[in-house]
């Protein structure tokens, strides 16, 4: 698939399943390796952790609030899946196995450059951080959001089903 098919179709992308079916997918024709059966929960984070994955588990947590807090600021669907992109993506590489934090952000950085382009969003988030969409917003001083229960996100990983016929 060419970057600008990528690209087109995480701009189009609605929801945490369709960008989690893109980086499947990048991650396969990049790296070729894949795993299924993961789940997506949503859950109050502080705001220096954007997601994480509890190793040896299927689960990756993403932060809501900075979720949200992206979402606000940029009022941009691209660059709000961009960003939920390169955070499922980066956890995804954990949960394949890449442990050390510098192979991971290196892999990032390589499959979001090879799927989407040396200048797209995606690789830009991916090279320069979030600082790259929220600029000089002080995320430190923002005050901690009030916890809320975590939440899974629904019809996440598709290719986990098991359909009866």
């Amino acid at each position: 698939m060419s970057t600008q098919t990528y690209g087109s179709k995480l701009d189009e992308a609605k929801g945490f399943g369709e960008v989690w079916e893109l980086v499947k997918d990048t991650v396969r024709n990049t790296l070729g390796e894949h795993r299924v059966g993961m789940m997506l929960f949503l859950d109050d984070l502080p705001l220096y952790i954007g997601a994480y994955h509890p190793l040896g588990t299927n689960n990756i947590v993403l932060n809501r609030t900075l979720i949200g807090i992206v979402e606000g600021v940029t009022k941009s669907k691209r660059i709000v899946n961009a960003f939920a992109y390169t955070l499922l993506l980066h956890e995804y590489l954990h949960a394949l196995g890449h442990i050390p934090e510098s192979e991971v952000r290196s892999l990032v950085y390589q499959v979001s450059k090879e799927s989407f382009g040396e200048h797209s969003t995606v690789s830009q988030i991916a090279r320069r951080g979030l600082r790259s969409i929220l600029g000089n917003i002080p995320l430190n001083q923002i005050p901690p959001p009030s916890k809320r229960a975590m939440e899974i996100v629904r019809d996440f990983d598709k290719t986990s089903r098991t359909y009866i016929s």
